[in-house]
């Protein structure tokens, strides 16, 4: 396995600052961010889809500096009823950029419809069985999704893309393994999981299991720590609404790699990855709201570097 940068994690850095970073670190790929939910401080990739030579200039600045693209992100929010067409315009051209570029893997989150209202302008997330109309929408948005990926899925296809990486984000529809399992065996295996273990933390899922479970429907992960405050969430649950600007109020908070968990439970991570043959990138991705984004990329990658072993 490799140590990547997801580059998104120190964005007040200008692009070439960052790539000189992830050598300095010891990481040989990079993951930069195309848009949707993030604002792609790094990429203007309708500039890069539609002019050849900042395109080349762009991939040279990476390739030149040793480091290989470990994916093109688009952390989109598809049949948003507000965002979803621009989220999957910016979507078409991370699959377009990536096959000019010869890099066959995005990494993307399911998306959520509305309830398909006119006037819809939100998302609906059912998470709970229950009521019974709550299990019928559920029910429509399956359909509606599924719908979406069957023509998804062929037009990266058709662009040399054959690995779509879905984050198993909370409030997009495929969010676990139940739901990564079912989009995939409707659409194909082009599908497949981007385990960050930050999001499984905090709902009890254990990353190790699922890796296992998944096998080589796994097709990225990324590298984020959750911290917990017990008397935090003895109070307000994991389902914890409070914002994030105010970490000490919070049940739970994103943090450095190796501040949240330990090497006992990383280690085993990266064992459950070499057993089902991933032999790919493992990306840092910092979100800590407290430490300063280059030292906590650095720490993670000092950690991580410790852990990391080769397939095989």
């Amino acid at each position: 396995m490799e140590l990547g940068l997801y580059t998104d994690s120190v964005p007040a850095l200008t692009l070439d600052e960052t790539l000189d970073l992830a050598v300095e670190i010891g990481c040989s790929a990079v993951e930069i961010a195309a848009g949707g939910q993030s604002a792609a401080p790094h990429m203007d990739v309708f500039s890069l889809v539609s002019d050849a030579k900042a395109r080349a200039e762009y991939d040279a600045r990476i390739r030149d500096r040793g480091l290989r693209w470990a994916a093109v992100n688009c952390s989109a929010w598809p049949m948003h009823p507000t965002h979803g067409a621009h989220h999957l315009e910016i979507m078409k051209a991370a699959v377009t950029l990536a096959g000019q570029l010869g890099v066959d893997k995005i990494v993307t989150m399911s998306g959520c419809p509305g309830e398909g209202a006119p006037d819809a302008r939100l998302f609906n997330w059912v998470f709970y069985p229950w009521p019974p109309e709550a299990m019928d929408m559920l029910a429509r948005q399956w359909e509606e999704t599924v719908a979406f990926w069957e023509e998804f899925v062929p037009f990266a296809a058709d662009h040399g893309v054959t690995r779509i990486a879905l984050e198993l984000h909370p409030m997009h529809l495929v969010y676990n393994v139940p739901t990564l399992r079912r989009l995939r065996e409707a659409v194909g295996p082009a599908v497949g999981a981007n385990i960050d273990p930050s999001h499984t933390f905090w709902q009890r899922m254990d990353a190790p299991a699922m890796v296992r479970d998944l096998g080589d429907a796994v097709h990225h992960v990324h590298l984020k720590d959750v911290s917990y405050r017990p008397e935090q969430v003895a109070l307000a649950g994991v389902l914890d609404s409070r914002p994030f600007a105010d970490p000490d109020q919070r049940a739970w908070t994103f943090t450095t790699v190796g501040r949240g968990h330990g090497p006992e439970y990383w280690g085993e991570l990266f064992r459950a990855l070499s057993e089902v043959g991933y032999d790919d990138v493992a990306c840092i991705e910092n979100e800590d709201p407290v430490q300063p984004a280059v030292e906590g990329v650095t720490e993670a990658a000092e950690f991580a570097k410790g852990l990391l072993t080769p397939v095989g």
